[in-house]
């Protein structure tokens, strides 16, 4: 079982095996499916064991530069358990999916020009134990002490970090800071705040708004004490349910293999527990192209063979 003080240092040993890739257990890779030709960038994977029979995977992309005082930057993907592999190719990494209808081929990929490989060296981790490649032999190896979101862990090592600056550890890691995207701060902050962001961006009406105000001042929106409260947030969680969470102006609609059972309301749709509108077919029909199209193409270029 691994702690999370345990799985922070195990990204500061990744960090000093990632300064020198060489000399630890990681392998050069010159070729990605999909990707025509040699690879212009150098990329490093290995695996790290952080318990045992525990291994974390990373990606390592040495900078464009190849300056050896170029910034490190240590990258985790949150959610339940995603691969980083979003991360390297969909979000600030070397390469990016070609944007074409899909045709049941292997997805294309291509250099992106905008990647932050240009000015920084940068170490992608498949993290927690579960997400993408990173596994463990034993059941146990799948859990930690305390649960904690992906993002939670980032604040954790800059604290590590600057623990070991100030006591004088060696090698000296020079930190610049940290950056959380769509963190998770606690529970009643982020709950609560979602109340005013609904109103801000018109999800939920004025008068709703201004009655979970009036009933619901300094309770907690997860255990509301009082029946007014209780039906005005039921209201809002139901509105908020039409929405993805993550992106308000996406569509709540998703791809899924066709249900059985009770879950089948009808043969083209049916609702998940989360509330949002599953559509069912083929998960590898042509997609539109958006936000999180790349996303399904991660899954097609993960399941086939180069």
């Amino acid at each position: 079982m691994i702690s999370p003080r345990q799985l922070c240092r195990s990204f500061l040993l990744l960090l000093i095996f990632a300064v020198a890739p060489r000399t630890s257990d990681s392998k050069l890779v010159a070729s990605l499916p999909g990707f025509h030709g040699r690879l212009p960038f150098n990329l490093h994977t290995g695996y790290v064991e952080v318990d045992e029979g525990t291994e974390l995977f990373y990606y390592f992309v040495e900078s464009d530069t190849r300056a050896e005082e170029a910034p490190f930057l240590l990258w985790l993907t949150g959610g339940d358990r995603c691969s980083v592999f979003s991360g390297l190719a969909n979000e600030i990494g070397p390469v990016r999916f070609v944007e074409e209808p899909y045709n049941g081929s292997l997805p294309r990929l291509q250099i992106n020009p905008s990647s932050w490989t240009q000015v920084a060296h940068i170490l992608f981790v498949d993290s927690p134990v579960g997400a993408g490649f990173s596994f463990s032999t034993k059941p146990e190896g799948y859990q930690g002490e305390t649960p904690m979101p992906e993002n939670s862990y980032v604040p954790f090592i800059a604290h590590i970090i600057s623990q070991g600056i100030q006591a004088g550890n060696t090698p000296a890691l020079n930190l610049k800071g940290y950056l959380v995207g769509n963190p998770s701060t606690g529970e009643i902050i982020d709950i609560s705040s979602r109340v005013p962001y609904a109103h801000g961006v018109g999800i939920i009406s004025d008068q709703l708004y201004e009655t979970i105000l009036e009933h619901c001042k300094g309770l907690d929106y997860m255990l509301p004490s009082n029946a007014p409260c209780a039906q005005a947030l039921d209201t809002f969680n139901h509105l908020m349910s039409q929405v993805q969470g993550a992106q308000i102006l996406l569509d709540t609609y998703v791809y899924a293999s066709a249900p059985t059972g009770p879950a089948a309301d009808t043969k083209d749709e049916y609702s998940s527990d989360s509330g949002r509108r599953i559509l069912v077919g083929n998960p590898l029909a042509r997609p539109p192209f958006g936000c999180v199209t790349t996303i399904r193409w991660c899954l097609t270029w993960g399941r086939r063979r180069g």
